[in-house]
This record gives C-alpha cells, structure tokens and sequence, in this order.
C-alpha cells in the first residue's frame, strides 16, 4: 500500500500548481532576480576601451579568461559591473571552511546553531570584500596596460569599488533568492550564468560543422548522443543511494510487547554533490584569472606559470583532479560525522544488524562513507574531465560536459526538488483545512 507521501505525490497537477500561490510567488522572484543579474552582466565598467577588450579577450578565449567568463555568463569579456563574479565568495566560502575545521573556537561558534551560522557567514562575507579587494586591483593594474581610457590612480580606486560591489550584490542577491525564492541562490546564479552561454556555444559548434573542422554531421550527433548519456550518468549517480539498515529494539507498552521497527539511513553516493569542482575551479581561476590580465611585459614567471597551468594543459588537469578529489573527501566528512551519527543511534536505541553500537558503528559506517566517496570522486573527476579531452582532440566547445553539465543538471534536480515539496506541504496545508472543516461540521450536529 502506497504512503500518504506517495499518494500525494500522484495526485499533484498542473491544478495543484495553479492553487500554490505562495509557490508562484516565489518562482516569480526567482525569475525577476536572475533577470536582474543577466541586466547587470550588460552594464559596462567605466573607463574601458570597448575595442581593446575584445581583442584581449579574442586572443585568450580559449585559456583561462574563457574559461572564468563561462561561470560569470558572459560578464568579462563585456568587463561589466559584475565581471568578478560570483568566485570570490566561493573562494571565501572555502577557506573559511578549512579554517573551521581546524579552529577550535570556530568549531564552538558553528555548535551555537543559528546564532554561530550568522556569524561565520559575516566571516565569509568579510573575507569576500578582501579577495574582491585584491582581485580587482590587479585587474585594475592589467587593464591599465592598454585597455582603459584614462590609466591612473583615479581608475585603479573606481574599479576596484565597482567590482567589490558588483560581487556582494550578487552575494546579496543570492542571498534573497535562498530567503525569498526556489532553490539555492549562489548555484542558480552560476547557472544561469551557463545557461545564458549555451547558445552561443551551439551556434559556435554548428559553424564548426558547416566549415567543415569538426569533420561533418557524424560528430554532431555523436555529440548529441553523448550529452544525452552524460547527463543520464549524472542524474543515475546523483540519485542512487546505498541504504543502512537500522533497527531499533522491541518496546514495552501497556497493551503487551509492541513490534520492532525497522529504517534505512540513505548514504548518497555522491554526497559532496557539485562542490569539489566549484571549489577546484575557483582556486584554480583565482590566480590565473589575474594573470590572464597581465601585459607582455610581466615577470617571466607569470608567464611561465600561465602557460604550464593552461587550460588542457597536463599540470592543470594534474591539479584540477587533485581538488575534485581533496573537497570530495573533505566536504563529505564536513556534512556527515560518524562519530556523531553513532552516538546519536546509540541514544535512541537503534543499531546496525551485526554490528556492536558505539566505536563499532562508526568504523562501519566511515568504512562505508569511505568507498561511496572514492567511488563518487572517479565519477566527478571522469565527468569533468571529459570537456579537456574533447577540448584538445576536437576544439569542441566544454559547454557541452564537464562542469557545467554536472553544475546544470544538478541545480535542476535541486530546484525541481524545493519546488515538488513546496507542492507537497501545500497539498498537507490542504488536507488539514478540510479535515478541520469536517471536523467542525460534526460538531454541530
């Protein structure tokens, strides 16, 4: 027999959406929110040389500004108000995890619950504004090379204001989308960040085609046929799940000896889910993106570094699946304790069927989480890597796998999720107001 979950569930409609208005609303704002960003992504940086930018950017398309430009839609090749992006709050958000894991008191302001959550996002925020600071005075010196109008101390403070703000309105922006609207704030900008690129990306690859230098129609469809199993790969691994048995002791109660219970503790096989390489991408274009702005005559070194940490590059693929690698494992032990978890089973009664509650339990249960992650790090770094190969070998657009597939299809299933259990406790709401109308009815008679 189905839950009532399951019932619910079925029983959802296009009638159903048209009755959640507290849903709608919120689709709304989301909508109007991102439309706000993809406005600002067209709104120039004062003092730029329109021309100079393009050919700038024209000759490094395909190395790292190219690559950073794909995550902020568009926003640095038109060097606009937001051309930083979202990344330095990313890269902000990173460190201040590491710092948390390593710092005792920050470790005790995280236990304080709402309270310890508000003040290390002010952390982060606080760390956002220092890296924007220092990002975009670099550029600012970049750019003074040969692409803004009027180089001097005036456009070096301007551009580095414009940007800090143009990054913490997007911070801010994010922000009330997760408060306000459907979904996470930060993942959907990114997204639509992608999302906005992507038909260029086809039109690019279809006059490829026309050309003749990705050898014909036949690669066309092969390319269709692969996005399709990617994306199907990624929703399957996304999905599936490996279920812990627990059960929970036979208790007494007055009318005799009630049943025991049985559940299962879902472990996902990608827990970390798109996080390590966002991660990995931000640290790696945090630093490059700055050297991708430096004229010819920088320090040989810069020049040196830029090209061995190259997009496609071996030290760069080196690197990239090393962090896809480092976050799988450390933002997993982040969500999940098995320390914690154990003794929260051992609290309440229940056990793991062959297995000693206590330090027993958690060596298995780390001993599980293990092997889902090593497993879940192949997946990703496979998954990612994937766009350099087709990058290299047939000057395919990386739009198509990689990242910003998994980054796609993952926001996707997460906003479709928020929005089916919106439905959800809307059909609940439902259902309550009509058994107390019953109710109420029986009374009176």
């Amino acid at each position: 027999m189905a839950s009532a979950a399951e019932q619910l569930a079925g029983n959802m409609s296009l009638g159903a959406f048209s009755k959640a208005t507290e849903l709608k609303k919120r689709i709304w704002f989301t909508l109007l929110a991102l439309m706000v960003y993809r406005l600002a992504t067209y709104v120039p940086l004062p003092g730029i040389d329109p021309i100079a930018l393009e050919q700038m950017f024209s000759q490094n398309q395909g190395g790292i500004l190219g690559m950073l430009d794909l995550f902020n839609g568009g926003a640095i090749q038109r060097m606009s108000l937001i051309a930083l992006g979202i990344m330095p709050y990313i890269s902000s958000s990173i460190i201040m995890q590491l710092m948390t894991s390593m710092s005792v008191s920050l470790k005790e302001l995280k236990k304080e619950g709402e309270a310890g959550r508000r003040k290390i996002n002010q952390y982060t925020r606080y760390g956002t504004v220092l890296l924007c600071v220092v990002q975009s005075y670099a550029i600012a010196t970049g750019l003074e090379q040969n692409i803004a109008v009027d180089p001097g101390l005036f456009f070096r403070m301007t551009t580095v204001i414009t940007l800090t703000g143009g990054t913490m309105f997007l911070v801010w922006l994010g922000e009330q989308i997760t408060a306000r609207g459907v979904g996470n704030g930060i993942s959907l900008i990114i997204f639509a960040g992608i999302v906005a690129q992507l038909p260029i990306a086809i039109a690019s690859t279809l006059d490829m085609s026309a050309k003749g230098t990705l050898g014909g129609p036949l690669v066309i469809v092969a390319l269709i046929l692969m996005v399709i199993a990617v994306i199907a790969i990624i929703v399957f691994v996304e999905r599936a799940q490996r279920r812990v048995l627990i059960q929970y002791p036979k208790r007494q109660q007055a009318n005799g000896m009630a049943q025991g219970e049985q559940s299962h503790m879902p472990l996902k096989l990608n827990t970390a889910g798109v996080i390590p390489p966002i991660f990995a991408s931000s640290l790696l274009l945090m630093p490059m993106s700055l050297a991708g702005f430096a004229n010819e005559n920088s320090p040989e070194w810069v020049t040196t570094l830029t090209s061995l940490l190259g997009v496609g590059q071996p030290l760069y693929l080196l690197f990239y699946t090393a962090g896809i690698v480092f976050f799988c494992f450390f933002y997993t032990a982040l969500v999940f304790n098995p320390d914690e978890t154990a003794d929260n089973l051992k609290k309440y009664g229940g056990f793991i069927p062959g297995i000693r509650p206590g330090k027993n339990t958690a060596k298995y249960l780390d001993y599980v989480l293990t092997r889902l992650t090593v497993v879940g790090a192949i997946y990703l770094c496979g998954v990612c890597l994937l766009p350099e190969i087709l990058k290299a070998q047939y000057a395919i657009p990386f739009y198509f796998g990689g990242t910003s597939l998994l980054i796609v299809v993952n926001v996707t299933m997460d906003t479709v999720g928020q929005i089916h259990s919106h439905l959800m406790a809307h059909q609940y709401e439902g259902l309550m107001k009509k058994s107390k109308l019953r109710g109420g009815k029986r009374r009176r008679r």
